[in-house]
């Protein structure tokens, strides 16, 4: 094989959308790797069956989302994985396949190319995917539960590095997944510092009211958007409006709510929007909300959205998580774990306190710029690459 060759693995994601990936694709590049990605094509933007973008090679194929229980993500991963067999052998002899979860069954991608080229197999740990079973189903230790287990063990075998992203990820790749401490490396996912970027704000996406608060993500069962919206039906203020963006399996359930809830004339969902919209709203919001509740998933993970706010210079609300913790330290103010009564009396507070909000929002940015910028994670990936092809 000329030259050295990565083959990158994801599926709850387009990309370039994804950003982690997106940024570990270029950093690659940008060392001389000739990089490769395979992913679903995406609803709005990432379309395009085939795409070269700024030198990486991305392969794409329909997918169509869960809906319902366990089983309709059975049969998505079924369709994700026979697609992403079909364009492995379309690329080609690579020395790494880089395996992104969930879900936990791109070992078996990675073992067919060991077998036929060699190839060694990083494992990017994006999530507990035993964790995330049990936070969003809610079904306990069922028997699809322990498949679960059995297929994040057989990974963790194959893989000759596993990248996770925060100290509590790597203590499970440790313990439950049985590496060895010089095998995992901690590469955290840090805003792309080119895309978030303050604007002047923007006062009518206030909609007349002196105060804007901002949710940005996902909107799935675990996400905790409810949480949300309940905390804001308990604000004993009507100075405010509120926009959430992102979708998500639960985006209809969370509008219909905010209705249930007599929001409907104060809480905006815009879907996703394009960037220069984002910034718009992420600019002008005086408060952002991370109401991820507290289940075994929640605990343990990096939210992306708590470093995007950072980035951004803003003051968060969260509740008690570990990892919340971790990322924001004092650029986020804490109510106990899904409380939303606390939740909503530390948005009023934030509102009272514009010092406060400032001071925070400063602490953030400095974070997201030093210790928790991607130029630590680059030097984290490299190293994780220079081990597995030592």
């Amino acid at each position: 094989m000329p030259g050295k060759r990565a083959l990158i693995l994801v599926e709850n994601l387009s990309v370039p959308m994804d950003r982690r990936v997106w940024q570990e694709s270029v950093t690659l590049r940008d060392a001389g790797w000739e990089v490769h990605v395979i992913c679903p094509q995406g609803a709005r933007q990432d379309t395009e069956r085939e795409a070269v973008i700024d030198g990486i090679a991305i392969h794409r194929y329909p997918l169509r989302a869960a809906t319902g229980g366990p089983l309709g993500f059975l049969k998505e991963y079924g369709s994700a994985l026979w697609h992403t067999f079909r364009l492995a052998t379309k690329v080609g002899p690579v020395h790494v396949v880089h395996g992104c979860n969930p879900p936990d069954l791109f070992f078996l991608v990675a073992r067919w190319l060991a077998f036929r080229w060699r190839t060694r197999f990083v494992f990017d740990q994006h999530d507990l995917v035993p964790e995330l079973y049990l936070s969003r189903f809610g079904r306990g230790e069922d028997l699809l539960y322990r498949a679960v287990c059995r297929m994040e063990r057989l990974t963790y075998r194959a893989a000759h590095v596993v990248i996770a992203t925060n100290e509590s990820y790597r203590q499970v790749a440790l313990t439950r997944g049985g590496k060895r401490p010089e095998d995992v490396f901690v590469v955290r996912s840090a805003p792309a510092v080119e895309r978030f970027h303050r604007v002047p704000p923007d006062e009518p996406v206030k909609r007349g009211k002196p105060y804007l608060l901002c949710y940005l993500g996902v909107m799935g069962p675990q996400d905790g958007v409810d949480y949300a919206l309940r905390s804001l039906a308990r604000l004993p203020r009507d100075d405010w409006h509120a926009v959430f963006v992102g979708g998500g399996d639960t985006f209809d359930a969370m509008v219909a709510l905010s209705r249930e809830l007599g929001l409907a004339d104060r809480v905006e969902f815009t879907g996703r929007i394009p960037d220069e919209d984002l910034m718009r709203y992420l600019s002008t919001a005086d408060v952002c909300l991370s109401p991820d509740p507290l289940n075994p998933l929640n605990d343990v993970s990096t939210m992306n959205k708590v470093m995007e706010y950072m980035a951004m210079a803003k003051p968060i609300v969260s509740f008690e998580l570990r990892e919340a913790r971790v990322s924001a330290g004092e650029a986020a103010v804490y109510a106990p774990a899904n409380d939303v009564d606390e939740f909503a009396k530390l948005i009023s507070y934030l509102l009272d306190h514009p010092e406060e909000r400032r001071r925070m929002g400063e602490i953030g940015q400095a974070r997201v710029g030093g210790p928790l910028s991607w130029d630590e994670s680059r030097k984290a990936l490299m190293a994780a690459y220079s081990k597995v092809i030592a």
